[in-house]
């Protein structure tokens, strides 16, 4: 089986360079790639030479304009990175027979209510990012190709920067700390995302019917505050520096932090059609995040 990895050197493309190795050969591509390898999602029309050339049986494609807050000011190239390429991507995969994975967002609803979104709940999302993740998912659905669409929230990895990495350098640094507390999700890893998906493709290959779009996320929920606190408390229990005392984090309202892009309050995603179409059981995203910790620290 051969398989195309576009946004390899994400994080989560980098966990699928892992993940999806056993299934076949992985031809991994990215926009920072030289030669035949490249794959620019800023200029969407050159994708589909690529896949005329390389013809693979998969298509997974990890990359994305993930900056929310910048593609407020750029939304032409949010549109053409989100919404244009998995278009195109779309188009190829019904052309060559393919299977298309791909990944969404939380930010395709609007996060109103307490209650996790079903995969059919209305869209509504309150941001660029949001809104061309949304056009994205539409493309390939209009397309008539098969795919899976897995939609996520809270994505971290122990590779690059993320959440956890900035609080435990601010509870470092500060002797207090206040960390937004009314956003309430899932921190899921990218490791885990990458293993759902190997999972899921070989499924799919034996009954192309579970075809669709499946949200998929650690179990259980936290908010940003709980998170800050489930990391630093992990942090001072392994002897990094903390200078934070308990008690000095503080729960703020998303209100206090204003930020050129609305994020969703409530971004709870049921993940029950996942888990009963493809028999798997989603980690507590604590084991998950505690993973992380132990991985960025040697432990």
């Amino acid at each position: 089986m051969n398989l195309l990895l576009l946004g390899c050197n994400g994080q989560v493309g980098w966990e699928l360079q892992r993940a999806l190795a056993p299934l076949g050969t992985v031809t991994a591509c990215d926009f920072d790639a030289v030669g035949e390898r490249r794959a620019d999602f800023s200029a969407p029309d050159s994708l589909a030479p690529l896949l005329r050339r390389l013809r693979p049986d998969i298509i997974v494609n990890a990359a994305a304009h993930t900056a929310v807050d910048k593609a407020e000011s750029e939304p032409g190239l949010a549109q053409a990175i989100n919404a244009t390429a998995p278009g195109v991507l779309a188009r190829e995969a019904q052309a060559l027979g393919s299977l298309l994975v791909h990944y969404s967002t939380d930010y395709v609803f609007d996060g109103s209510g307490e209650l996790p979104r079903a995969e059919d709940a209305p869209t509504n999302p309150l941001s660029v990012y949001g809104r061309t993740k949304l056009e994205g998912e539409e493309a390939i659905r209009a397309s008539g190709c098969a795919h899976l669409i897995l939609r996520t929230s809270w994505v971290y990895a122990a590779r690059g920067g993320n959440f956890a990495r900035t609080m435990l350098r601010l509870a470092a640094e500060r002797d207090t700390l206040n960390v937004i507390d009314d956003q309430v999700g899932a921190p899921t890893g990218a490791d885990l995302l990458a293993d759902v998906t190997a999972h899921a493709i070989r499924a799919l290959r034996e009954q192309p019917a579970l075809e669709g779009t499946y949200h998929c996320v650690a179990a259980g929920q936290t908010s940003w505050h709980g998170y800050a606190r489930f990391v630093i408390d992990w942090a001072r229990a392994h002897g990094q520096p903390v200078r934070v005392v308990p008690g000095a984090l503080y729960p703020i309202a998303t209100a206090a932090y204003p930020t050129p892009a609305q994020r969703p309050l409530n971004s709870r995603l049921d993940t029950r059609k996942l888990r009963a179409a493809f028999g798997m059981a989603l980690p507590g995203w604590e084991q998950g995040v505690e993973r992380m910790l132990r991985e960025i620290h040697g432990r």
